[in-house]
Order: C-alpha cells, then structure tokens, then sequence
C-alpha cells in the first residue's frame, strides 16, 4: 500500500506522539538550562508545591496514587535537590513537602518553555487554529479522572 494510501493514523495515537514531542523538547530545553535529572512525574509535583507547602499523603490524595508511591517520588526529588521538607507546625507527626530554591528555579524554566511552546505554534497556525486545538483538547480532557482533573486545571502555567 502507498504512503498516500494508508489510512490516516489514529487519533488516541497521535495525541500520544505530539504529548512525546513535547515532553522531548520540554525535558531537552530543561537539561540546556542545567535540570537534566528531571523525573516523570516532577513537574506535576511542582505544580502541586508551588500552591504551597503540603504533605506526602496531601499530595498523594490529589494526585491519586498511594502515600507509599509518593513518598519514594518525594524522596527522590528531595535527593536531587528540587524539594524540601520540614515539620509541620500544625502537626508534630507530619511534614511539610515545600519547593527549593532548585525547584522554584526549575518551575520557572518549564512554564517559560510552555508560554514559548505555545507561542511558536500560534506564530506558526494562527490564534484561531490554536484556541480551536485548546477548545478540543478541553473537551478531551474532560474525561479526565474527577478528582485529578480539578487538581491540575487550576495548575498556571
């Protein structure tokens, strides 16, 4: 069969593979500003942090993953350096999972990249192709789970 032949691809894949492109030039353009230890599943957690100092099982609860899962993320990020943690006053037992000074510096290069992402496909598309891409992709999103799609929503850029 001709490449002009084949059928088109299909959609839940190419929403993948442009999710893949973004997350590659996000993670490249983050490794040339001095951050290439980031994990998976960091940026989420900075979002979640930059609102403010939380715990583990805070954070596990909105991120609906177990407290154990998000104490090895929490962990992990606090050995790189991106994260702190400290007693919470409010609770002798807990701690306080807070951004550093690495973290805050590392939010600020990702939400430069996104506000830069975006602003080469609207110099590219036009505004009206891009606020009908965000249309759909609200639409999309829509089918989120509950809990998780209240949580990142509310996640400025």
């Amino acid at each position: 069969m001709s490449a002009a032949a084949q059928p088109a691809s299909d959609l839940g894949i190419l929403v993948l593979l442009a999710y893949q492109g973004f997350v590659r030039q996000l993670h490249d353009d983050m490794a040339r500003c001095g951050h290439d230890d980031l994990g998976r599943s960091d940026g989420v957690v900075f979002r979640m942090l930059n609102a403010g100092p939380r715990t583990v099982s805070d954070l596990a609860g909105r991120l609906e993953v177990t407290k154990q899962g998000m104490a090895q993320i929490v962990e992990d990020i606090e050995r790189r350096g991106y994260v702190v943690r400290r007693p919470d006053p409010d609770d002798g037992r807990a701690r306080l999972v807070e951004l550093s000074a690495r973290g805050r510096a590392a939010l600020e290069v990702a939400r430069a990249f996104h506000r830069d992402y975006e602003r080469r496909l609207r110099e590219t598309h036009g505004p009206a192709a891009i606020a009908t891409l965000r249309s759909l992709l609200e639409d999309m999103a829509s089918a989120a789970p509950e809990g998780l799609d209240r949580e990142l929503r509310g996640l400025y850029l």
